[in-house]
């Protein structure tokens, strides 16, 4: 006589196939600790000077190293947005990708285009603004709390690219156009984050607003160093080499990364 199958193991059997269906697919971007926004400062400070080298140092100009930039934003996010889980190399490379091709086509629209720091600062805003639209209307929200469909990672990319790219041209303007200076403009940059600091902790505001705030603050602040470390002595920079800034720079962040966590976690 065959023996009967025990229907409590089916019943748990079934249930656990069903959870796994269920089951929300993993984040793919890093906890979001002190090291999350050392890193990303420093990752702001490599794209200026690191886009500076290519754009100035090499002669390239800031049309063909935007082109530079943005293909390797291109092969780098395409890579992260089919990755199955979170890589933590592979997703400040596309950051770092996002701050180069943010340096450059910022400083093509505001230079070489004419429009001005000012002109310049209020189209990437109004482009910025547009993205979260669009992302809102296809998702529902533009909450990073969970980034885990490619349609959401895809809109949290072109956001990230649109918000460097803007912190880029508040930088310059800042740095430049208000007579602050590079110093000037990185106290005021870095004020403004201790304020972003102080409504995370002792406010209610929402945290995905306090987190873009954050994420557009340090890129000014990041450019505004980048530009002390290499500028020369007469525009109030230390006049040192943007290649060698950039490889300590890179080192910095890699050993950085190597002390963060490797399992994902979420911009709650």
């Amino acid at each position: 006589m065959p023996k009967m199958p025990n229907p409590q193991k089916c019943l748990n059997s079934n249930m656990n196939i069903i959870a796994m269906k269920h089951q929300p697919s993993m984040s793919k971007v890093p906890v979001v600790t002190l090291a999350f926004w050392v890193i990303k400062i420093l990752a702001t400070t490599l794209g200026e000077t690191g886009g500076d080298a290519v754009s100035m140092s090499m002669n390239l100009g800031y049309a063909i190293g935007s082109v530079i930039f943005i293909g390797f934003f291109l092969v780098s996010v395409i890579a992260q947005v089919t990755a199955k889980s979170f890589h933590r190399f592979l997703y400040w490379a596309v950051i770092v990708a996002t701050t180069t091709a943010g340096t450059t086509m910022a400083d093509y629209a505001d230079r070489s285009l004419g429009i001005g720091y000012i002109g310049g600062s209020l189209a990437l805003f109004a482009m910025l603004m547009a993205v979260l639209g669009l992302w809102y209307l296809a998702v529902g929200s533009v909450s990073v709390t969970h980034i885990t469909s490619r349609k959401v990672e895809t809109f949290y990319w072109v956001t990230i690219l649109f918000s460097n790219t803007l912190g880029t041209a508040l930088g310059d303007f800042l740095a430049d156009s208000s007579g602050l200076g590079y110093e000037g403009g990185a106290l005021v940059f870095s004020a403004s984050l201790v304020l972003v600091a102080a409504a995370y902790y002792y406010t209610k505001l929402s945290r995905t607003l306090l987190f873009w705030a954050a994420f557009i603050l340090t890129r000014p602040l990041g450019a505004t160093v980048g530009d002390i470390l290499t500028k020369t002595h007469e525009h109030g920079g230390l006049d040192l080499s943007r290649f060698s800034s950039s490889a300590v720079i890179a080192i910095l962040m890699v050993v950085c990364i190597l002390c963060t966590s490797r399992k994902a976690g979420n911009h709650s």
